[in-house]
């Protein structure tokens, strides 16, 4: 890769870095305005236009409120447990391809941090690091309630990981390919046939392991129904029970990353990524009736599905918090039942289902 294609890319890390912090800021923001919306309640109005300077009242809170450190904890880990927390849900965004390529004159801008061929197996790996991010807290807080959500949080994300891994195995099957990209273009397809689009989203071909992937993704962000690490009821605060100030602000930072990553993953892996319908049909009209230059219209497609994109995901996100306000939390008996019972043999029954369909021509 030539310095100018490298500094572009180093360019597209940070505005993906900065965007994923922008989005997790406003979802906070966003929680409080559909909860709101739910509940047949106001929400935030007072901080700023329709209340849209509410997170930046929060940062201000987080940053200056005083620094709580617990008799007996270990403050080094103590306060690298949000800070691992944060780091990995960070690093979790860089495969994910927000959009094709802007091709202006000879350079070419791929609109994904990095492209690497086991895109799928990095963001798992950068899942269960995070994990370790709420253990290291709880622990070091030297609070039982604390350390009792952190076990809770391990225990919950070794058995919900085994599931969306089997769901992501199906996957797998069909796009002989761990790389989002590669599982991206896949789902495009040229066929003359008007909604052939979302025919060839995985979601078409695997709706059952699309069901078990984002019942674990709400197990893997700790969303409710499924947030028992941090459940007040019983544990007080769970895992940040002692944190105060910034470092609780980047738990919560971290918990938003993670869903918005889950979106992303989702939207990725099913719903065609930054394809969508009549792109094709759009691109040719483009050229051929507004006399634009193929390059051109190729760029104008590429923004266009990047907001696409953006669609699904903000979508996704969307229906986290609904379920959040919607749904009462599992008992801790019921959320591990339902991931090693059902979830896990659901997920080995679809890849005995997809292997025999792919075995019979059904899905190719």
């Amino acid at each position: 890769m030539t310095l100018p294609a490298l500094g572009w890319q180093g360019l597209v890390v940070l505005v993906v870095f900065g965007v994923s912090l922008l989005i997790a800021t406003y979802s906070t923001y966003a929680e409080r305005v559909i909860a709101a919306f739910l509940q047949d309640r106001v929400g935030p109005d007072r901080a700023g236009p329709f209340g849209l300077l509410q997170p930046l009242a929060d940062a201000v809170k987080l940053f200056t409120k005083e620094e709580f450190f617990p008799a007996g904890a270990n403050r080094a880990l103590f306060v690298f447990g949000p800070c691992l927390a944060m780091t990995t849900a960070l690093m979790s965004s860089a495969v994910i391809p927000f959009g094709n390529v802007l091709q202006f004159g000879e350079t070419a801008i791929h609109l994904q941090g990095i492209e690497i061929n086991v895109g799928m197996l990095y963001v798992f790996g950068m899942v269960s690091l995070g994990v370790y991010g709420i253990m290291i807290g709880g622990w070091a807080s030297n609070n039982k309630f604390s350390l009792l959500g952190a076990i809770r949080a391990a225990s919950q994300n070794i058995s919900y990981e085994l599931a969306m891994g089997l769901a992501l195995i199906a996957i797998l099957m069909i796009s002989h390919t761990l790389s989002l990209r590669e599982i991206t273009f896949q789902q495009a397809s040229e066929a003359p046939f008007v909604w052939r689009d979302i025919f060839n989203w995985n979601v078409m071909k695997q709706p059952l392991g699309f069901i078990i992937f984002i019942v674990c993704a709400f197990a893997e962000t700790n969303r409710t129904p499924f947030d028992l690490p941090e459940c007040e009821t019983e544990l007080i605060g769970g895992y940040h029970t002692e944190y105060s100030s910034m470092k609780m602000g980047l738990y919560l930072f971290a918990e938003y990353i993670n869903v918005f990553v889950a979106s992303a993953v989702m939207s990725v892996l099913y719903f065609g990524g930054f394809n969508f319908p009549f792109q094709y049909e759009l691109r040719d009209w483009l050229v051929s009736s507004r006399g634009l230059e193929l390059v051109t219209a190729q760029n104008i497609i590429t923004i266009v599905g990047l907001l696409g994109l953006f669609g699904k995901i903000f979508a996704f996100i969307f229906f986290f918090m609904w379920v959040r306000w919607t749904l009462p939390r599992f008992r801790y008996d019921q959320l591990m039942r339902l991931g090693w019972t059902i979830l896990i043999p659901l997920a080995i029954f679809n890849i005995l289902l997809t292997g025999g369909l792919i075995t019979f021509g059904v899905i190719k």
